[in-house]
């Protein structure tokens, strides 16, 4: 991922240089496992420990001559380690990939932890903002056209509690992929004692796979990425809702816009949704992670390494676009301006119609049939749409042509916007309890 979309902590997990430092761990917590077990000699344990990890400089120029980056590591740490002859021990009967997927394990909950603590403040930013507007009355749209009156804290809510169970599924994916091995060539032991695994593991955070060939099965890491693809997705789904509120004809909504902020090079005007419209563009990003990485769950036989190439890649972008994207939206809604007046004038557009549901209902408790009454209501909401008549005249003079005497009472109780979100006391007692 590039810079300009990575956060410090979470490219630090992701560096070149830690992976190298979790390497050593790796390396070191085996050297001292096989050391108690009386499989290496005791003396190399020190100069093990010492040996500070290699730069990715120094991994670099050997693998431009081995083509291997397990053996250039391994190299280039022992030209660290004094004496040199203790490096001998390093890496002793293990493989490969014991050493990467356990280190990618780590690597994994690590970046875990990180966005957990990201969509805990997001939560808990969207719960608040929802509470703050369980009053504010807008126009609620299906289709995009005006259905019936609600409340933004109504629409926020959504988010907030589809943020915490997004947030709940990559803690639960934390688990699927807290998980190393130590079992050698083919996953069979046949070089090192799984005492050596169960010994190691605890002390990286981490459990002994169940079962591993020469590598830990994909299933747990493809369930990982797919956690973060709904997130992400989440978080797109709050920054479309303000994209639309912020469209010139509703200005229900808007971005914060500092000072000295352009929006366009050539129209001063412009106050643009740049913020919504990026996490839109990375949650696409962080989805596109999905297909790739569940095809590596697949592999020839034993092993081949054509997941390594995709999670190189993929694992790194989606948890730092992830990371990102928490990051954006919480800011988003923390400065969203939210113009309750435009709110409640835009519920005006279309001259009562909204109200059409509570109409009908109406209609039928005075005696009609729903046949009857939708069809009433329906001429009369034509009649509106194609000649701006209000609603309220309308339905009045659809009722005379059908012999229909309508309680104008009974409309007033349906023109009143509060009607229709009387109930939703019990949405927002759930939701002041979400943590």
């Amino acid at each position: 991922m590039i810079d300009r979309y990575t956060l410090p902590e979470m490219g630090r997990v992701w560096s070149e240089a830690h992976k190298y430092e979790l390497w050593c761990r790796v390396e070191t917590l085996v050297v001292e496992a096989q050391t108690r077990a009386g499989t290496v000699p005791a003396e190399a344990v020190a100069a093990v420990r010492s040996a500070r990890p290699p730069t990715p400089e120094a991994v670099a120029a050997v693998e431009a001559v081995t083509d291997h980056e397990t053996i250039a590591f391994l190299t280039a740490w022992a030209d660290n380690t004094d004496p040199r002859s203790a490096a001998a021990w390093v890496h002793y009967g293990m493989t490969s990939s014991d050493l990467l997927d356990t280190a990618l394990a780590v690597q994994l909950t690590e970046a875990t932890d990180i966005i957990v603590a990201r969509a805990d403040r997001l939560v808990a930013v969207l719960r608040d903002h929802a509470l703050a507007h369980r009053h504010t009355l807008r126009a609620g749209r299906t289709h995009g056209v005006h259905a019936e009156p609600d409340v933004w804290g109504h629409r926020v809510a959504d988010f907030a509690f589809a943020a915490a169970r997004s947030r709940d599924r990559v803690r639960r994916a934390r688990e699927s992929v807290a998980v190393g091995k130590l079992s050698g060539p083919v996953g069979s032991y046949s070089n090192i004692d799984p005492a050596i695994e169960a010994e190691v593991m605890p002390e990286l955070g981490l459990r002994a796979a169940d079962v591993a060939t020469q590598v830990v099965m994909r299933d747990g890491i493809a369930e990982w990425t797919s956690a973060l693809a709904v997130l992400a997705t989440v978080c797109e789904a709050v920054a479309l809702e303000v994209r639309h509120g912020q469209r010139t004809e509703l200005r229900e909504l808007a971005e914060p816009f500092g000072a000295g902020q352009k929006g366009s090079s050539a129209m001063p005007h412009k106050k643009n949704p740049i913020r919504s419209e990026r996490i839109c563009g990375l949650a696409r990003l962080v989805r596109s992670a999905v297909t790739p990485v569940t095809e590596g769950i697949p592999l020839w036989h034993e092993r081949d390494i054509s997941h390594s190439s995709v999670e190189r890649i993929a694992l790194p972008d989606a948890a730092i676009a992830t990371d990102y994207v928490a990051h954006l939206t919480t800011g988003l809604v923390e400065g969203l301006v939210v113009d309750a007046a435009r709110m409640r004038a835009n519920m005006n557009l279309t001259n009562g119609l909204l109200y059409s549901s509570a109409v009908l209902l109406e209609l039928v408790s005075a005696g009609l049939s729903r046949e009857d009454a939708y069809a009433l209501v329906q001429a009369a909401a034509m009649d509106t749409w194609d000649n701006g008549t209000p609603f309220r005249d309308s339905l009045l003079t659809a009722g005379k042509k059908r012999s229909v005497v309508i309680d104008e009472a009974a409309l007033d109780r349906a023109f009143l916007a509060e009607r229709y979100v009387a109930r939703l006391d019990h949405v927002f007692d759930r939701l002041a309890r979400l943590t």
